[in-house]
């Protein structure tokens, strides 16, 4: 990978913090960075990556902060921007919030993720459950330096040894997300599933997990062919998964860490049925009033239900006086979103209802200069994976023998899901 210096600045470039792994870079060349940035932004030419005569300012932003690296070498820029990811992550999983003042507060325990995070510009132990074990929140350094646990030292540098539970027990949550643009004309523009499997792992001792799933790839090659089986695409999986016995026989096979982490990711690109339909009618009466006439459909089995359910539907900004019917849920208006959001609890397949808005405006009107933002839904249905994947089994070995319970649970929600307005 190859960093030399890794600097934290808040947003007028001002260095905060920085760690320099190889001093074959000058430290006023930073000086460069924030005046580098602003041009771009003048031309707007923004690109995460700025080279200045021999070095490349690879860098990303998080909330009032820039994390920047900083290399000579051709460098590999997806692992360095990896990195960079991953250094929010575990900021985030030690301070709870990553802020200029977070930085400020924690900069001994910082410099020390610093040196354990990377060695001489290569990432060395960027998981944050093994270095919770040896840097502490306090922060300080024993006299003598402690021994690393032997997570680290270990081919499994994901998970200690001697790890004991009384209860053995596994929790598996399928997540999908549906992103979703529906044209005003009621076209669908974009539609995808974006998909995690998310595990809570309390197992004893070192336990081999295999996870079988109806993949489209295995069930072709084990003749399996007409079963109901799921294409993924864009998987990406946890470290602790051997990816060679996975492009072999697609077996999903890992040493799981302990606790909470994500397994793997996936996408699948496609034609999704809207799970909640709305359209929408609205009636403008410029200088007096607007009227909104809002129908929502759920689109999918009458077994499943979407719990939760908020359709926020904007109105302009200088709307007053508002008034609202529905035949399920409840309405409230939020001034500070500029809308309406409409609540229904719970939502079961194969239903519609109605709401309807009406509003007051002024009688001398700003220039309309809002364009016609899009309807949002929120939602939630639990048991239910829109894609179709499932899985077939969890198997779990360990030399002790012991029986372990697995639990599995599918969860669809909402993504991106936008539904344009006339």
């Amino acid at each position: 990978m190859s960093s030399s210096v890794v600097y934290i600045l808040d947003l007028k470039g001002k260095v905060l913090i920085s760690r320099n792994y190889r001093g074959d870079i000058d430290s006023n060349v930073i000086d460069k960075f924030m005046p580098l940035v602003m041009e771009k932004e003048e031309e707007g030419n923004v690109t995460p990556i700025i080279q200045h005569g021999n070095v490349s300012f690879a860098y990303i932003k998080y909330n009032n902060l820039y994390l920047v690296s900083l290399t000579k070498k051709n460098a590999n820029i997806v692992m360095v921007f990896q990195f960079l990811h991953k250094m929010v992550q575990v900021f985030l999983e030690y301070f709870k919030e990553l802020e200029e003042e977070s930085i400020r507060d924690n900069f001994v325990i910082i410099y020390e993720l610093l040196d354990e995070l990377m060695d001489f510009g290569y990432p060395q132990t960027t998981d944050s459950k093994i270095l919770q074990e040896y840097i502490t929140q306090e922060g300080h350094k024993l006299e003598i330096a402690p021994k690393p646990p032997m997570a680290v030292t270990n081919a499994v540098s994901w998970r200690s040894e001697g790890i004991k539970y009384r209860k053995n027990e596994v929790f598996l949550d399928v997540v999908e997300s549906v992103n979703l643009l529906v044209s005003a004309n009621g076209n669908v523009l974009r539609s995808e599933i974006v998909g995690a499997i998310k595990m809570r792992v309390y197992l004893s001792g070192m336990p081999e997990l295999r996870l079988g799933l109806n993949d489209k790839v295995l069930f072709e090659s084990t003749g399996r062919g007409k079963s109901k089986s799921v294409e993924l695409e864009d998987v990406k999986f946890h470290q602790c998964v051997r990816l060679s016995r996975f492009d072999n026989d697609r077996t999903i096979s890992f040493i799981p860490p302990d606790g909470e982490f994500e397994l793997m990711s996936y996408r699948l690109n496609t034609h999704v049925k809207p799970l909640i339909w709305v359209e929408s009618v609205i009636e403008r009466h410029a200088h007096s009033r607007v009227e909104y006439m809002i129908k929502a459909k759920s689109q999918f089995k009458r077994r499943s239900t979407a719990n939760n359910v908020e359709i926020i539907v904007p109105v302009p900004v200088d709307a007053d006086s508002p008034k609202f019917k529905t035949t399920c849920g409840s309405c409230k208006y939020s001034p500070e979103q500029s809308a309406v959001i409409w609540t229904i609890k719970s939502f079961p397949g194969g239903k519609d209802y109605l709401m309807r808005a009406h509003f007051g405006l002024p009688s001398v009107t700003a220039e309309d200069s809002e364009g016609k933002p899009p309807i949002h839904v929120h939602f939630e249905i639990p048991y239910f994976t829109v894609s179709g994947v499932q899985v077939r089994y969890l198997k779990i070995i360990e030399k002790s023998g012991y029986q372990a319970l697995p639990w599995v649970r599918y969860i669809t929600q909402n993504g991106d899901y936008q539904l344009r307005t006339q």
